[in-house]
């Protein structure tokens, strides 16, 4: 049976706020008022419409008006219409009491106060003090899904010794399914004082609507939605579709179809261009109760199939560390996580493999000087390959080198040795590879996948899988020198080689004119600007090893022959046909 509270619970939307980050809160007052207003005649309780900072923490030229929600912007806009309370949010940490005025100066009825759990004490000190200049208070527990038991109850305990008027339960990560939400609501429940229980839900998983119902039954006081869903990512509970559901149960409070009109006149639209909603990084970040900031880079790195990913994410699940952090992400992926065998293909443990791959007392590798002061040429995928495809093959009929190439050819050339140290691109492009080209596989592609996609012989490539100095003992090389052309060189030197040219090594500060980074279309491409610099950082590190490493042999340094961003490495084409 439904709880009776059903029947009393108020509703926020945060459309402006939430949906603020997919534009940097650069709504138009028009825009905003006419949100306000469908609100208003909805009949819904609050109307969060922005966040409240100041220049100290964050660049005006960077954001729009709703970062700041500023006095005489809100009074603009909400002036003439009796409407929802207003509503503005902070970040614990990046707003300073100064940044509040008093309650008696302002149309602001209630602050939010954004927190992480190891901050939770503080940020309850600080609300206090807003509360005592005149306004309602909320905490925001931001990742309360990954709240131990203990911890619900010792933030329950905590908010027994300060007066606030809500405690908000946000499922930061959409993390949250319904049979979860009775134990995790529990402890605030019980609370003795007269705070309030509110749950700020997000879609990752789909449950925004489900959890709110449940969180609804169960007697939470507040439940936030925006519009559409309008948020971050996956978005949040459709301030339409509660609507719905309460106008059912309380026609003489709530009406749906002022909301359904604002979303025809604005919201479809504006979602075609913004776009917001279901999406595989956010489900995956749901999944895991962790930041899809995780997520999101691990998918756009292009290297590694969804079951390294998932692998990942469990490790990062089990770090129960709050927010994002870069490093706890680049250690698990040096640290081979990502690219170690599935569990189902080996009984090895991932901590294991690396040492057992690379430390057998007999290990042989069979191409260890296989190719004694030889010319090599490697063929990496940058536009120019297809560019200079005329010019290249010429330097091949001339100088005759031991040719390398990986991943994807599409039939311009015929190397000696085609590879594949990428799971995904071996999946993708095996069976494109010339039947006369010795395939040469990285040490992490499993026999079982490799058998699974390819009858053909081959051989592994072995390497460490670390970001260490380059190296070779015993023909192994030190390092994963970062991407596989990289690697073909590093291989060349274990082969014997006197010289080494490259060709289509573009480098990732170069593209073509639409952008690409490879001389073919492939869907998943483009990789995050972030990403690219390290990746260009890394490989530009890992060629200079490699150069220093031929010199110090006594041998001819890398010429790359097709232009190039590793300019230091760069001796055009012309100057050898």
């Amino acid at each position: 049976m439904e709880n009776k509270k059903e029947m009393k619970v108020k509703l926020l939307d945060c459309t402006i706020r939430d949906g603020g980050y997919l534009n940097n809160w650069r709504f138009e007052k028009r825009f905003v008022r006419e949100v306000f207003r469908s609100l208003s005649k909805a009949g819904v309780d609050y109307f969060e419409i922005g966040f409240k900072g100041t220049e100290k923490f964050f660049n005006k030229e960077s954001f729009g008006l709703w970062r700041f929600s500023e006095e005489k912007d809100i009074a603009e806009v909400c002036s003439g219409i009796r409407g929802p309370l207003i509503t503005v949010m902070a970040d614990y940490g990046k707003i300073e009491l100064a940044d509040i005025i008093p309650k008696s100066e302002s149309v602001v009825t209630m602050v939010r106060l954004a927190a992480h759990k190891d901050k939770i004490k503080s940020a309850m000190s600080f609300l206090a003090k807003i509360k005592a200049k005149g306004y309602e208070t909320s905490i925001q527990a931001m990742g309360y899904s990954c709240y131990s038991e203990k911890e619900r109850r010792e933030f329950a305990k905590i908010l027994e010794n300060f007066e606030i008027d809500y405690a908000y339960v946000a499922d930061s990560y959409g993390s949250i399914f319904p049979d979860q939400m009775e134990q995790i609501l529990e402890p605030l429940l019980q609370l003795k004082n007269n705070v309030k229980i509110g749950f700020h839900p997000h879609n990752n998983l789909q449950m925004a609507f489900a959890n709110t119902i449940k969180a609804i039954w169960c007697g939470v006081d507040i439940v936030d939605g925006s519009i559409f869903g309008m948020g971050r990512g996956a978005g949040n509970l459709p301030t339409e579709i509660i609507l719905a559901y309460l106008n059912d149960k309380m026609p003489d409070k709530f009406n749906v179809i002022p909301v359904l009109n604002c979303i025809d006149k604005y919201f479809i639209n504006m979602k075609k261009q913004i776009g917001w909603g279901y999406q595989l990084p956010y489900m995956l970040s749901g999944i895991f109760q962790c930041h899809p900031s995780y997520s999101k880079k691990l998918i756009n790195f292009k290297e590694f199939t969804m079951e390294d990913i998932w692998r990942a994410l469990e490790s990062i699940k089990g770090k129960n560390f709050p927010g994002f952090s870069e490093e706890l992400l680049d250690n698990i992926i040096s640290q081979g996580i990502a690219g170690e065998p599935s569990y189902h293909e080996t009984t090895e443990k991932p901590d294991q493999f690396l040492k057992v791959k690379t430390e057998e007392k007999s290990f042989n590798v069979s191409y260890l000087d296989s190719h004694k002061k030889s010319t090599f040429l490697v063929l990496g995928n940058g536009p120019t390959l297809k560019q200079y495809q005329t010019e290249i093959q010429a330097f091949i009929d001339k100088y005759n080198p031991i040719v390398l190439a990986a991943n994807y050819l599409g039939g311009l050339f015929i190397p000696h040795y085609h590879a594949f140290c990428n799971k995904r691109r071996f999946i993708d492009y095996v069976d494109t590879t010339h039947k006369s080209s010795k395939l040469l596989i990285g040490q992490y592609i499993t026999d079982g996948i490799i058998k699974e996609y390819t009858q053909r012989d081959y051989e592994y490539i072995y390497y460490v899988d670390s970001l260490s100095n380059f190296g070779i003992v015993n023909g192994i090389i030190q390092c994963n020198c970062r991407t596989v052309s990289v690697l073909l060189m590093g291989l060349a030197v274990v082969m014997g080689a006197e010289k080494i040219f490259a060709v289509g090594m573009d480098g990732y500060l170069n593209t073509d004119s639409q952008g690409n980074l490879l001389f073919y279309n492939e869907v998943d491409e483009k990789k995050d600007r972030d990403i690219i610099i390290d990746m260009h950082k890394w490989n530009n590190k890992f060629i200079g090893q490699i150069n220093e490493y031929l010199l110090n042999l006594g041998k001819e340094g890398i010429d790359i022959l097709t232009p190039t961003s590793y300019t230091q490495f760069y001796k055009g084409i012309k100057n050898y046909i």
